[in-house]
């Protein structure tokens, strides 16, 4: 399938601004860039019943939750949204328009995590927050008429990884969702931790794997498609502390020995994306170890297609997809 026109076009565009290299510049005024070229597409945002920005105790301080609460009566499952950006970029703002089309079209009370970024906050950092927040959010969310009994992960790219990273973490570190004792569960004590039952996990175009060359999908969309394999190299640089932690699951969850145990699980990837090949690997690689997966590819479009609502209709579709998959599951009771 040939790249979808208005993708190109978008491609094209941003190609024509002249944006020097996110690697040939301090990294402030990196951020600086990708967030005003970001705002510049005037992403529309959805009305929802509120937005209300809340402090997540930690001991590093506090991490910024900001929750999106739908306009109609609750109680309301609960998303708990990882944002993309390689580890490196973006805050809460860049994300209103995904999180406001979530919220409205699924029901769901968003809760968007403001992690800690890389460089200076390298892994595990943004996986610990993530983690310290979803405890928290299970433990706090009916303040908001949330149904703690029906919490699903998300997260679009490095987010998607977040996402499931964290899933896992609550599996192995909790022991919630296995019901008898395992090897991993057993070793820890869980005594002081709440119990998390998570309902499903939803990985947009999910980083799940280090960088190689060798996957096809790198060969083929190395460049000229957004996101490029140079780009990739330099988030996994910005975000490790050391090589050697490459091959840790927490970090390439798709070199985990053992997936089972996880939720339900929806799998969104582009066609034309470095990422697409690995994407799929974690689908499959879920389905062996007996995981219900949905896997959906949209073979005509580019990495973070969801970001652009309002210019690409397929985002439109994809919001659409989310909303039935998290409606039509029967694990929302």
């Amino acid at each position: 399938m040939a790249l979808d026109s208005k993708a190109k076009a978008l491609l094209t565009a941003i190609a024509a601004a002249g944006e020097p290299d996110i690697s040939a510049i301090p990294i402030e005024i990196a951020r600086e860039q990708v967030e005003k070229g970001y705002s510049r597409m005037k992403i529309p945002v959805k009305p929802v019943g509120s937005v209300q920005d809340v402090h997540v105790p930690d001991p590093n301080g506090s991490i910024t939750v900001r929750v999106y609460t739908p306009s109609v009566a609750g109680p309301f499952p609960v998303m708990v949204f990882f944002h993309g950006g390689g580890w490196v970029f973006f805050r809460l703002d860049a994300y209103d328009p995904i999180c406001t089309h979530l919220c409205e079209a699924t029901g769901c009370i968003i809760f968007s995590v403001d992690y800690r970024l890389s460089p200076e906050a390298k892994f595990p950092v943004a996986t610990d927050d993530c983690l310290a927040a979803t405890r928290w959010i299970y433990e706090h969310c009916e303040q908001w008429n949330g149904n703690r009994d029906s919490i699903i992960l998300a997260g679009d790219s490095a987010g998607g990884n977040l996402a499931t990273v964290t899933a896992m973490r609550i599996r192995d570190e909790n022991g919630t969702l296995n019901e008898k004792p395992t090897d991993r569960s057993s070793q820890i004590d869980t005594t002081k931790r709440p119990v998390i039952r998570l309902a499903g996990q939803i990985l947009l175009y999910p980083v799940t794997d280090y960088w190689t060359p060798d996957k096809p999908s790198y060969i083929e969309f190395a460049e000229g498609f957004g996101l490029t394999r140079d780009a990739m190299k330099w988030f996994w640089d910005k975000y490790l502390e050391s090589a050697s932690d490459a091959v840790n699951p927490r970090v390439a969850p798709l070199l985990a020995p053992d997936l089972s145990g996880l939720p339900p699980t929806l799998i969104i990837v582009s066609g034309f994306d470095p990422l697409r090949d690995e994407g799929i690997a974690y689908a499959n690689r879920l389905k062996q170890a007996g995981v219900h997966v949905k896997l959906s590819v949209y073979e005509d479009m580019i990495h973070g297609f969801l970001s652009y609502l309002g210019i690409l209709k397929q985002a439109k579709a994809a919001i659409g997809e989310i909303a039935g998959w998290v409606k039509c599951n029967s694990f929302f009771l």
